[in-house]
């Protein structure tokens, strides 16, 4: 029988940890403050964004939103992102992403202070993590990896496969996987005999952003399968990159979706948010 990899309980295990934390911290003196800016009312986005502020309530972080028009410009978001990065009261700052057409993301993203970059993504902190210097990492891979450790699933030595090579989950996931000693191997669109090489894997990591791509047929008998997708399906029922059904009987541990990695990303967002002080 198959484990099924709780990311809502192990989440919350991790977010009651950190309030112990940040109330420490506070009795010391010490505030912590999330700095969270939205462009536009994407939907998807704005959900995000409520469940990020409802993280910062439960453990104690206070966040200030700043809700920008759809029309905002890139210098104008520039600007605010100078303006908080020279605020001694915020600890972190975050863009939610995607940006609308008119905005380059990359930009705004380097413009971030690095020690201010509580998604990771800004090129100093992917660097340290390259070469295992201190440094914010990304937060669904920083999640995935406290999934697997809470779950009692050793990484070292183990064939570890990442479907996917963004530059927010593939490539930080095989640098993490690759730091707790897992023997990494990154497929993506223009890899030959995909299932060759996914079927080897103990640890499969899916983050290809195709709804029930991966069936059993990619998977080895007792692997440990981490779904990183989220989609909609034909019946509008969430569902991930992996065709769960299929699947889930020939793991030895699997995640679902929804429930699985997409609680640990919060998670972790104020993981790095608390670590900012510390």
């Amino acid at each position: 029988m198959y484990q099924i990899i709780d990311g809502k309980k192990i989440s919350q295990e991790i977010k009651d940890e950190l309030k112990e934390k940040v109330a420490a911290l506070k009795a010391a003196g010490t505030q912590i403050c999330l700095a969270v800016i939205q462009v536009g009312s994407d939907p998807a986005s704005s959900v995000y964004v409520g469940n990020k502020k409802k993280a910062c309530a439960y453990i104690g972080i206070e966040s200030q939103a700043y809700e920008l028009p759809e029309e905002t410009t890139q210098e104008e978001l520039l600007d605010l992102v100078r303006r908080l990065n020279a605020d001694d009261k915020v600890n972190g700052i975050l863009v939610q992403l995607p940006l609308p057409k008119q905005i380059d993301e990359e930009p705004v993203i380097q413009t971030i202070a690095p020690e201010k970059d509580v998604d990771g993504f800004h090129e100093k902190n992917v660097g340290a993590l390259c070469v295992g210097s201190k440094g914010y990492v990304s937060c669904t891979p920083l999640g995935i990896i406290q999934l697997l450790k809470r779950s009692g699933i050793e990484i070292a030595g183990k064939r570890c496969v990442v479907i996917g090579r963004s530059n927010i989950v593939g490539k930080p996931m095989a640098l993490l996987l690759l730091r707790e000693n897992g023997t990494v191997t990154i497929c993506h669109s223009r890899t030959t005999d995909i299932k060759e090489i996914t079927r080897q894997a103990d640890i499969l990591v899916v983050a290809i952003g195709k709804p029930k791509f991966v069936d059993e047929t990619y998977v080895k008998e007792g692997a440990v399968v981490i779904d990183v997708g989220i989609h909609r399906d034909e019946n509008n029922k969430l569902c991930g990159d992996v065709d769960f059904e299929r699947v889930a009987p020939h793991t030895s541990a699997i995640t679902p979706v929804p429930g699985g990695v997409g609680p640990m990303t919060i998670a972790m967002l104020m993981h790095n948010c608390v670590s900012a002080v510390e």
